[in-house]
């Protein structure tokens, strides 16, 4: 039976079967790439974060109210992120010095009636959010979302 079994001829090399029957392992992963997403990680994380926090600081308020008094001033600033800010003039008692709201305005409906009632005693419904990572949303905490003229 041992017979049976072809002999590869003589001067035949059977390594050299070998090494082309089987295919080579894959050469191992290069350590370049997970730098890179070692690196994109450091960037994007950070990044995803101030975002995050700007969107809950923005969206949950810290309080509100309404203060009454005169709208000083209205006006729009900024040199890449333009913003509404005003003033609003509040005093207790006739004659005395007022204290100032300084206050910002998103909307630009809202910032329209505002500058409308300049001059005019006016109540102005507002929102605070604390923790606000840049002033490119507004250059005060509180920001306006209504007004009602008083008089």
């Amino acid at each position: 039976m041992a017979d049976d079994i072809e002999q590869p001829p003589r001067g035949y090399n059977t390594e050299d079967v070998k090494a082309v029957a089987e295919p080579e392992a894959p050469p191992p992963p290069r350590r370049r790439s997970r730098w890179k997403l070692f690196v994109a990680a450091l960037v994007l994380i950070p990044v995803l974060a101030v975002a995050l926090w700007t969107w809950v600081a923005l969206s949950w308020s810290y309080s509100d109210g309404d203060r009454a008094g005169w709208v000083q001033k209205i006006s729009r600033k900024g040199w890449l992120c333009k913003t509404w800010e005003g003033e609003l003039a509040m005093s207790n008692v006739p004659g005395s010095m007022p204290e100032i709201f300084r206050f910002s305005v998103r909307s630009d409906a809202v910032a329209q009636q505002i500058n409308e009632a300049s001059g005019k005693r006016v109540s102005l419904h507002y929102e605070e959010h604390r923790g606000i990572p840049t002033s490119c949303f507004g250059e005060t905490p509180y920001f306006v979302s209504a007004i009602r003229v008083l008089e």
